[in-house]
């Protein structure tokens, strides 16, 4: 594996300086685009949706659990699956605490189109607590580009129709499933808006493990980082339940000099 070069610390200092001056006009920069992203205008949600809970049968509104804003993680769990999806599954291990969010008066959820007796036995699997609804027999997911049949909802992924999707990838004209994303909704009364949606690379800042590893010196290791070398397989190939790990791979004994 390749790693980085050694110096002494003077030449580091040097080097480390100028990555501050790149990482502070990324920090402004995020900045600018988090006030862009505030400023989005916001669409009314009429449809009434439902989704099957652990209380029961609930609407839209009620995934706010009385707070003004909510954020759905659209976790990709299909109905003939028996577990959830390990990236899925990877983000979700990431959430954290949830009182942090409701300190600022948000609400986090996960939605699925499986049926909720198996997203209850695959929770209780992960170890999680956070909310997480069914929305099985309902078009929630297909409507938020969640998930994907031509014949309940026009395909839109990541704000490309079917054909800017088929350009990119012909595979899209055959494809019936579910990709990774995340919605937000702000209410106000009893009217219910949705404000911002982002998928694919867009939710990576969701991902607090991602982000250490973008700290370190090797990074995520995955093929199509920079500079090459530093990999050990292709994206995510690494990835496993947190479950499903080897305990020789993550008990601590290094696997490389």
């Amino acid at each position: 594996m390749s790693d980085p070069e050694i110096t002494t610390r003077e030449q580091w200092l040097v080097a480390r300086r100028e990555l501050l001056a790149k990482e502070k006009e990324l920090t402004r920069h995020r900045d600018e685009v988090n006030a862009a992203r505030r400023r989005l205008p916001m669409v009314e949600i009429t449809k009434d949706y439902s989704f099957d809970g652990p209380h029961g049968r609930v609407g839209l509104i009620d995934l706010f659990e009385g707070r003004s804003q909510l954020v759905i993680y659209h976790a990709m769990f299909d109905p003939d699956a028996d577990a959830g999806c390990p990236a899925c599954s990877f983000w979700l291990d990431n959430v954290g605490n949830l009182s942090h969010l409701h300190a600022r008066d948000t609400t986090f959820a996960a939605v699925s189109l499986a049926p909720l007796e198996k997203l209850e036995r695959y929770k209780q699997r992960m170890g999680w607590t956070v909310p997480w609804y069914s929305s099985y027999g309902s078009e929630f997911n297909y409507d938020f580009h969640a998930t994907f049949d031509p014949a309940i909802a026009p395909v839109e992924w990541n704000y490309k129709n079917l054909d800017e999707l088929m350009q990119d990838n012909p595979g899209w004209e055959e494809y019936r499933g579910s990709e990774t994303g995340v919605s937000a909704f702000l209410r106000k009364g009893d009217r219910v808006f949705h404000t911002y949606a982002c998928y694919g690379r867009g939710i990576d800042l969701l991902n607090g493990t991602y982000n250490y590893l973008d700290l370190t010196a090797r990074g995520r290791q995955e093929d199509w980082e920079q500079p090459p070398g530093r990999s050990n397989g292709s994206t995510m190939s690494w990835l496993r339940r947190h479950d499903e790990y080897d305990p020789a791979v993550i008990g601590g004994a290094s696997t490389s000099a």
